[in-house]
């Protein structure tokens, strides 16, 4: 039997904040209909990442959450809704499914993309549900698909339990634990915050944290930008922004600080089938190490495309900071110098258009 394959224009992987928004302005341009395009996402439903955060998240600690086009999220809210008590888990997930609603957006669920290839002129892309033929790419996939854990010896000796980010509920979970946190990023600051109200906690990292008093400011936000796109010129996975931004001492990490636990230790040399170990000598019994140690940019259905680089990156075209340089019918948001939910919205503004100019549509 002849298997059967939907044909649009343009075809969008993930239906995050990126995808999303690529969506909306795919659908100004007049790609409707069957064959204009097809946003296809691997998640059970609307909210992208957002869905899998854990419940303590809420939209007061949130690093933020920025309004998609056309739709701002505070009309999604109630109007006496507490941000304090409100989780991101449920908040943003609602603001996506009104989001993809209020503007017809043509999202398919289950649509989790397996692989892309090289069909002539055009791109075949297999996913749950069918194959989608497309002239032109837009991946939004993220990174919450791909949590990275770094390989350390004896890790497979190790008689507690390994858990990263991603598998985070409740600090409760861990009372009466001894847990080692691994990780200088936000998200390893407020779980350590987190954990260390219920149960004793050893905090390590490969640098030293630099926090900083004052708010997050443009200068800062051009700066970490610059730090990402010098990168990714280079073929180079993006990096974190941390260490150019530094980590906000926030009322809760004062508390923290207070309480002594942001006392970080070097990083480890080796885990022991009942704790970690320092070259030194030194040691910390553990129950749980927590690697809260980030992602890494889910493009593995990308390889038959072969658009990495030697530096494991891809390099993106340096006027058009969304297009792959190598095939200017590929263009990566939420990736690189996008990948925030602020610097996901002009990315996709600037990949529709830019695309839909390369393939003769506008």
């Amino acid at each position: 039997m002849q298997e059967a394959v939907r044909e649009v224009e343009v075809a969008v992987i993930g239906a995050g904040q990126a995808g999303l928004s690529a969506s909306y302005f795919l659908h100004r341009a007049g790609l409707t209909g069957p064959d204009g395009h097809v946003v296809l996402d691997g998640s059970p439903g609307p909210g992208g990442a957002w869905q899998f955060r854990w419940p303590s998240l809420t939209l007061a600690t949130v690093n933020g959450v920025h309004d998609l086009p056309g739709l701002p999220f505070a009309e999604t809210l109630g109007e006496h809704d507490d941000p304090a008590a409100v989780p991101a888990s449920k908040a943003v997930p609602n603001y996506y499914a009104e989001y993809e609603r209020r503007f017809d957006l043509p999202v398919r669920r289950p649509g989790r993309v397996s692989v892309v290839c090289d069909r002539e002129s055009r791109y075949r892309v297999e996913a749950e549900g069918g194959v989608v033929s497309a002239r032109g790419l837009i991946n939004a996939t993220g990174t919450w698909e791909h949590p990275f854990v770094p390989v350390y010896p004896g890790a497979a000796t190790f008689r507690g339990r390994q858990l990263h980010t991603k598998d985070y509920d409740t600090a409760e979970e861990f009372r009466g634990q001894r847990v080692v946190v691994v990780g200088g990023g936000i998200s390893a600051v407020q779980l350590l915050d987190e954990i260390s109200q219920v149960t004793t906690t050893t905090w390590v990292t490969r640098r030293e944290p630099r926090f900083t008093e004052g708010e997050f400011g443009p200068e800062q936000g051009r700066a970490a930008v610059a730090r990402v796109e010098e990168r990714v010129r280079a073929g180079l996975p993006p990096g974190s922004v941390v260490s150019v931004t530094g980590l906000l001492l926030t009322p809760a990490l004062r508390a923290a600080r207070d309480r002594g636990a942001l006392q970080r230790l070097p990083m480890f040399d080796e885990i022991t089938p009942t704790g970690v170990r320092w070259a030194d000598g030194s040691t910390r019994d553990a129950d749980v190490i927590l690697w809260a140690t980030g992602f890494r940019s889910a493009l593995d259905h990308l390889a038959p495309l072969r658009l990495r680089e030697p530096g494991g990156g891809i390099v993106l075209d340096g006027a058009v900071p969304t297009r792959v340089a190598a095939r200017p019918t590929v263009h990566l948001i939420g990736y690189g110098p996008s990948a925030s939910t602020i610097g996901a919205n002009r990315a996709g503004r600037v990949a529709v258009r830019e695309l839909l100019t390369e393939l003769g549509i506008r």
